[in-house]
């Protein structure tokens, strides 16, 4: 499959190709959020399940009868001052919902057409195959074939490319890690790019799973791994990078507590996929204080390479456009940060090098074109 859908500059029902002058000979103006809806993304930390739409929970809940009250699927939904984590909602999909591979192919369908709506032309997105495999009881084969044929269509009916990371269950084994890379390299499709590893990260640390990950290099795969989420050590992150050898981070935050590690990622351009929205720091800081003291304005000052991405965002009650904004709003950015953030997705995505080089130049085009239409002065850090 040829990476060539979606690949021209954004064209959205409400944009004049291009930034291209109207009719008139005057240039559209763009309020701000439109703006930020539609500058390319590449989208490289979201996971499956944290992408189920409300309805969409609903209805297959209804259709399996599963022992879920709407009130309990509701509350999945409700993301109050100190939000729960997600891991119980994709705990329950795998449990009650996940049935036939047809789920798997709706929910894949549904999350690009979401993200393509705002802006993602190019998408990277988990999925945890052990979960489906052992709880919702559809084999490996399947289930990827499902969610590939879903990736097929909505590239043919929304233009966005995407490609899929299968994820190691760090709550389980480390050997059934190892047994996920067997999976995917016995049924080898060229639309699974490379493995990452996620979920409770707390007493899980990536040296557990050193056998998994030097198999996925073995077999050619790229590398990326959850480390420093929920206020770790920073030598989790350390371990990822140098024994795990992962090609970028999710995350990652607590490599700020060791500047000089910091440095060196720094030095060898290493993208931290990071989540405007993470809910381990706004569960543990004060409602005025998260943002200010959240780690990404620290890997910012020193220069780390960071790409803003949604991580669950039917759960999480952010979209792809919602991200980038919390990015200016809540943690001091600028158009000019947007404009790098934008091509370090491109930077930190598993793509051939020449069609890296290629829309590099066509989303900073687009990217210049619809900053030149931008109405008004740039928000207030």
């Amino acid at each position: 499959m040829a990476l060539v859908a979606g690949t021209n500059v954004v064209t959205m029902p409400s944009e004049q190709s291009n930034g291209a002058p109207a009719p008139d000979g005057n240039v559209s103006r763009l309020a701000h959020d439109e703006f930020l809806r539609l500058i390319p993304k590449a989208e490289l930390h979201c996971h499956l399940l944290g992408t189920v739409r409300h309805q969409t929970f609903l209805d297959m809940a209804r259709a399996r009868n599963a022992p879920l009250e709407k009130s309990e699927i509701d509350a999945f939904y409700t993301r109050g001052e100190k939000p729960v984590g997600a891991i119980r909602v994709l705990r329950a999909l795998d449990a009650h919902l996940l049935v036939e591979p047809d789920d798997l192919h709706r929910i894949t369908h549904e999350y690009l057409e979401d993200a393509r709506h705002h802006g993602v032309l190019y998408s990277e997105f988990f999925w945890n195959p052990t979960g489906t495999a052992r709880v919702s009881g559809i084999p490996y084969p399947l289930a990827q074939g499902a969610i590939v044929r879903a990736m097929h269509d909505a590239e043919k009916d929304f233009g966005i490319v995407s490609r899929l990371i299968p994820s190691i269950d760090r709550e389980a084994d480390p050997a059934e890690a190892v047994e996920m890379v067997d999976w995917i390299v016995n049924n080898r499709v060229p639309e699974v790019v490379g493995i990452g590893i996620d979920y409770t990260e707390t007493d899980r640390p990536p040296e557990l799973f050193w056998k998994a990950y030097r198999a996925a290099r073995k077999a050619g795969l790229k590398t990326t791994a959850h480390a420093g989420e929920f206020g770790m050590k920073w030598t989790n992150v350390e371990t990822a990078v140098d024994l795990l050898g992962v090609d970028r981070v999710d995350h990652g935050y607590t490599v700020v507590d060791n500047p000089d590690f910091a440095r060196r990622c720094a030095d060898r351009g290493i993208v931290f996929t990071v989540v405007p929205t993470n809910s381990y720091y706004l569960r543990v800081s004060p409602p005025d204080r998260w943002a200010a003291d959240h780690p990404i304005r620290r890997m910012k000052q020193l220069g780390l390479r960071i790409h803003p991405n949604t991580d669950d965002p039917t759960l999480h009650h952010v979209t792809p456009t919602g991200a980038w904004r919390m990015m200016m709003e809540h943690f001091g950015c600028d158009l000019d940060d947007l404009r790098g953030f934008m091509i370090n997705g491109l930077d930190g995505a598993w793509i051939p090098d020449d069609l890296r080089a290629r829309w590099r130049d066509e989303w900073t085009q687009s990217f210049d074109a619809l900053r030149a239409r931008l109405a008004g002065t740039e928000p207030t850090k």
